[in-house]
C-alpha cells in the first residue's frame, strides 16, 4: 500500500517519535522513507545581524538538521533493513507548503509528522500538522504525543 513514505522532523523532542513511526510503517509495509525538515530563519532574528553575503546562518542550520536527523536515525533505527534516503531540507516557508511540495516532488504515497498539540487559537489559525492534513492529495498521518 504504502511505498513511499515522507516523515518530516522539526528537531524537536517529539522528533524520535515520529520517526518511529514511519519507520514501523516502512518496515510493514517494506517502503522507501525519505526524512524531510524545513529549515528557516527566524522571522524574529534581528535583520541588522544577518549580512546575506558573509553570513554563515543557512549552512550552520543545515548541518545543525543533519546532525539532529543522524542521531534520532542512530538511535531509532539502528541495524534497521528499510531503505533510509538522505534527509532532504528545504528554506521553502512556511513549513507546511515545504512538506507539500517535497511530498509532490518525492512522489510519496504517505506523510508521516507530529502534532504540537496546540490549543486555543492555534485551532482556528491551524497548525503545520493541520494544513498538511487538509491540503495534502496524498495520505497524512499525525503522530500525537502521549502523556
Amino acid at each position: 500500500m504504502f511505498k513511499r513514505i515522507l516523515v518530516a522532523l522539526d528537531g524537536s523532542p517529539r522528533a524520535p517519535r515520529v520517526f518511529r513511526a514511519a519507520l514501523d510503517l516502512a518496515e510493514h509495509y517494506s517502503a522507501v522513507l525519505i526524512p524531510f525538515q524545513s529549515i528557516a530563519i527566524p522571522p524574529d532574528f534581528p535583520p541588522a545581524a544577518y549580512v546575506p553575503v558573509a553570513d554563515r546562518l543557512p549552512g550552520f542550520l543545515h548541518r545543525e538538521a543533519e546532525a539532529r536527523f543522524q542521531a534520532v536515525k542512530a538511535a531509532e533505527a539502528p541495524g534497521s533493513a528499510v531503505t533510509i534516503e538522505p534527509l532532504l531540507i528545504s528554506e521553502q516557508v512556511p513549513a507546511a507548503n515545504a512538506i507539500l511540495a517535497a511530498a509532490d516532488e518525492q512522489d510519496v504515497d504517505l506523510i508521516v509528522l507530529g502534532s504540537h498539540g496546540y490549543h486555543g487559537l492555534d485551532h482556528v489559525l491551524g497548525t503545520t500538522a493541520g494544513k498538511v492534513a487538509n491540503l495534502a492529495t496524498r495520505s497524512v498521518l499525525v503522530v500525537h504525543n502521549r502523556s
